[in-house]
C-alpha cells in the first residue's frame, strides 16, 4: 500500500509537535500478545491443575467481566485483573502469589517478542534534529506502558507520556489529548497525531483539530471514512522520506 493523503484542500502543514500512540503504531501487538497469551496459559494449567480449554475461557470470560464493569479506564485493560477473576472464576478463589505470577509472565514474554517497526527510531530522531516537540498517549495503565518504552530504548526520544491512567480516561475521551495538548503547550493546530485506531485516535484527535495520519498493515485495505485522516500510511520509512521531502508545507528537504 502507498503512503496516501486526504487533504484535498490544503497541504499538509509542519507540525511543532507530533503525538504518537503506542500500540500496533510503533510496534506490532498481534505476535507479542499471542506468544504471551499462551505462556500465561501454559503456567496457569501447571499451577492450577487445569485444562488449558477451562483456564482460556476463564480468562476470557474474565476479560469481558473486567471491561464491562470498568468501562473506558486504564485499568480495564490490566492483565493482573483479567488473571485475578479467571483464576476465581476457576473455583480457586484469590491466588495472589498466582496471579502475580501470571502477570509477570505474560508481560516478560510480550517484551521479549516485541520489536519496532523499521524507521520508527530513525522518523523520531530526525524529529528531535528539527526541534519537533513529541509526545505519547496511550491506554493502560502507566507502570506497563513506560516498561515498553524503555523496552525498546524511546525514553530519550518524547518529551512527554500520557497515558490513559494518568488522565482518567481512554481515548478517544478528551482527558488524554487535553492534557498532552497542555503538556507540550502547543497549539492543537500545529500538531500531528500519528495512531492505528481510526476510532480512538483518529475520531479523538480531530476534536481538537488536530493533523491526522494513520497507520495501517500493509493488507489493510482502508479505513474508517466517518474518521477522514489527513494521511495514511503503512511504513515509516515512506512516511519520514515524504515529510521530510519539501512536501510539507514549512519543512524544507533535507
Amino acid at each position: 500500500m502507498s503512503l496516501n493523503i486526504h487533504t484535498a484542500d490544503t497541504a499538509l502543514r509542519a507540525p511543532q509537535a507530533i503525538i504518537f500512540d503506542t500500540d500496533n503504531t510503533l510496534y506490532a501487538y498481534g505476535h507479542p500478545h499471542a506468544c504471551a497469551t499462551v505462556a500465561a496459559e501454559e503456567k496457569a494449567v501447571r499451577l492450577l491443575g487445569c485444562e488449558v480449554a477451562d483456564v482460556r475461557q476463564a480468562f476470557s470470560q474474565a476479560r469481558l467481566e473486567v471491561k464491562q464493569r470498568l468501562g473506558r479506564t486504564a485499568s480495564s485493560h490490566s492483565r493482573l485483573l483479567y488473571f485475578q477473576r479467571g483464576i476465581e472464576l476457576l473455583g480457586r478463589k484469590t491466588q495472589l502469589v498466582i496471579t502475580l505470577d501470571l502477570e509477570q509472565t505474560y508481560w516478560r514474554t510480550f517484551l521479549a517478542h516485541c520489536e519496532l517497526f523499521p524507521g520508527v527510531r530513525e522518523f523520531l530522531m530526525a524529529l528531535r534534529s528539527r526541534g519537533i516537540g513529541t509526545a505519547i498517549i496511550t491506554d493502560l495503565t502507566s507502570q506497563i506502558q513506560f516498561r515498553k518504552i524503555i523496552y525498546f530504548g524511546l525514553d530519550d526520544c518524547f518529551d512527554y507520556v500520557v497515558t490513559s491512567e494518568e488522565a482518567g480516561a481512554d481515548k478517544p475521551q478528551e482527558a488524554p489529548f487535553q492534557l498532552a495538548i497542555d503538556k507540550l503547550g502547543i497549539d492543537p493546530e500545529r500538531i500531528w497525531m500519528i495512531g492505528d485506531d481510526p476510532a480512538s485516535d483518529i475520531a479523538g484527535a480531530r476534536r481538537f483539530g488536530i493533523t491526522t495520519l494513520l497507520r495501517v498493515d500493509r493488507a489493510h485495505n482502508g479505513h474508517a471514512r466517518e474518521s477522514a485522516p489527513d494521511l495514511v500510511f503503512d511504513d515509516f520509512e515512506e512516511l519520514s522520506r515524504y515529510v521530510f521531502s519539501g512536501k510539507v508545507e514549512g519543512w524544507a528537504a533535507q
